[in-house]
């Protein structure tokens, strides 16, 4: 909801502040006196381009602001347009694009002037709002559609990844097999290129081995050896070892070390009699740690080059076994098409069904407002089935003819702006709460009418605003009696002798006086008569 507008030095405005509240509001004045002036500015809150040549003569700048109830919380927007034409816009204090402003504020304000290009008239869309006129019937039946739409979706991507993972897949089957067997055919264990290399080691240097064990054992045990020697200590030890302990305990310690020695030397001919020194045995042993090595730096190690071969297999496994997934995946983009149809005959009927009972209702708030003649319809274009948006298998958009025997035009084609105005205005009586824009302003929606009709469209008008703001620039008085809040924009002499625009509430006398200038131009008795009657009437 529009809260307070501020208007400075645009065009004839010097310094304007106007409050709003609920309901409808009109603002009414003289020709020229800056009504639209004040409409305008609306709009540059809304993103609209700002003119340079709108700032007042002598200002260096246009300052409008706005508050608003968003979601209910306030805002506060401002826009300054210099007389360089460089525009700029705060958004609750902070810098921010005009594009923002169209964001934070398009949805919240719908105006609606003669020559305009209304959102309604947006064939884009007219779906929605008819699907909002038929209310929960269309929004299930576009719930199941959309649904529909979006499996469709899916089932297409999926199929359409598997075809990509097949058309490369030969290839991949390829280099997943010779991994397979690459690793396979070695066999590597775990630790297997340690355990190799140690036994490489001794084979490769078996005779320099089976050299130093002999002759290290000849050392120990042949004529003159340590074990002799060792032997020969022993017994020297012993022979006195009962005049001194201390010799005991050596000796003993002696005849533990030559056993030692002597075990040293079974070992060492042992170890020189398990030593290989068959070159062929060699040659296989040389064979093998190289094709573990091949393995090793291809893939980093052995656990990896295992890990390797399980992924291979099992990725083999699922790419042999694709083209039962490739009939699978056809099936459900079979199932999800038939699927979408079903779903897209049945929001079609809704829809054709609603469309009906939409134009008659169209006629039905066209005919007290002049329009008595006029016709509605919906064109249904039907899409290709490759087409179809999640909107819906079909373009749609409202039609419209003045008088009977015209052929129906898209709304966007109408060439009367009265025309144009007062068919949004049943258009909006129609979809009341459905149309969920809170702020409507209507910018002399009156052209062209009077009399009875002026006073149906203040009706339509009085009703529209019991579901949102409406505000209205008229020149009838029918329309205006039907206001909750009345602003009177007329023009006064500013101190430095220019004319400007100034506005203000009017209420009581001074609002039975508007109603009456604008009923016979001045305030005659007869008109204050008339004024109080039509207001008296509007009320009721």
């Amino acid at each position: 909801m529009l809260l307070e507008l501020h208007v400075k030095d645009l065009a004839l405005v010097e310094d304007v502040w106007l409050e709003f509240g609920p309901g409808m509001t009109v603002l009414t004045g003289e020709t020229g006196a800056g009504k639209t002036v004040l409409v305008g500015a609306l709009k540059l809150l809304l993103g609209e381009r700002a003119d340079a040549s709108a700032v007042r003569d002598g200002a260096s700048e246009a300052l409008v602001e706005g508050r608003f109830l968003v979601d209910g919380a306030e805002r506060v927007v401002k826009r300054r347009v210099g007389r360089d034409g460089r525009s700029r816009c705060l958004i609750d204090g902070e810098m921010a694009t005009v594009g923002t402003l169209a964001e934070v504020l398009g949805d919240l304000v719908d105006l609606h002037g003669q020559h305009e290009h209304q959102s309604l008239l947006s064939s884009a869309r007219h779906a929605a709002l008819l699907d909002r006129y038929i209310g929960e019937e269309s929004a299930a039946a576009l719930s199941a559609y959309r649904n529909a739409f979006e499996s469709l979706r899916a089932a297409k991507r999926d199929l359409e990844e598997l075809r990509s993972a097949i058309s490369a897949r030969e290839q991949r089957i390829e280099e997943l097999r010779r991994t397979v067997e690459h690793i396979s055919s070695v066999d590597p264990k775990p630790g297997e290129d340690a355990a190799l290399e140690e036994r490489l080691a001794k084979a490769r240097h078996a005779d320099r081995l089976a050299s130093a064990a002999e002759e290290a054992w000849n050392a120990l045990k042949a004529d003159g050896n340590a074990i002799d020697l060792l032997g020969r200590a022993e017994r020297a030890l012993a022979s006195v070892a009962q005049h001194d302990r201390s010799l005991g305990d050596l000796a003993d310690e002696v005849r533990a070390l030559a056993e030692r020695v002597n075990d040293i030397g079974l070992e060492l001919r042992s170890y020189e009699s398990s030593l290989e020194h068959d070159p062929a045995a060699l040659d296989v042993l040389e064979t093998r740690y190289l094709a573990i090595r091949e393995v090793v730096r291809k893939y980093g190690s052995i656990d990896f080059a295992l890990a390797a071969l399980a992924e291979a297999r099992e990725e083999l496994e699922r790419l042999e076994s694709a083209e039962a997934e490739m009939e699978t995946a056809r099936l459900r983009v079979a199932e999800a098409e038939s699927s979408l149809r079903a779903a897209g005959e049945r929001l079609a009927s809704v829809r054709a069904a609603g469309a009906k009972r939409f134009t008659a209702a169209l006629r039905e708030a066209t005919a007290d407002l002049a329009l008595s003649k006029a016709s509605f319809d919906v064109a249904f274009e039907d899409l290709a089935f490759e087409r179809w948006s999640s909107d819906g298998p079909h373009r749609l958009e409202f039609l419209f003819a003045a008088s009977a025997g015209e052929r129906p035009k898209p709304l966007s084609k109408i060439a009367s702006g009265g025309e144009m105005s007062r068919v949004m205005l049943a258009l909006k009586s129609i979809l009341g709460a459905a149309d969920r824009t809170p702020v409507l302003v209507f910018d002399e929606v009156d052209a062209g009418i009077g009399g009875a009709t002026a006073i149906a469209v203040g009706r339509r008008l009085k009703a529209l605003s019991r579901a949102h703001q409406v505000l209205v620039v008229t020149h009838l008085a029918q329309v205006a009696a039907f206001a909750d809040r009345h602003i009177v924009v007329d023009k006064r002499l500013a101190s430095d002798g220019r004319e400007v625009t100034h506005a203000a509430d009017v209420d009581g006398e001074a609002r039975v006086v508007e109603i009456a200038r604008m009923l016979a131009g001045g305030s005659t008795d007869a008109g204050l008569t008339h004024a109080r009657e039509l207001l008296a009437s509007a009320s009721a």
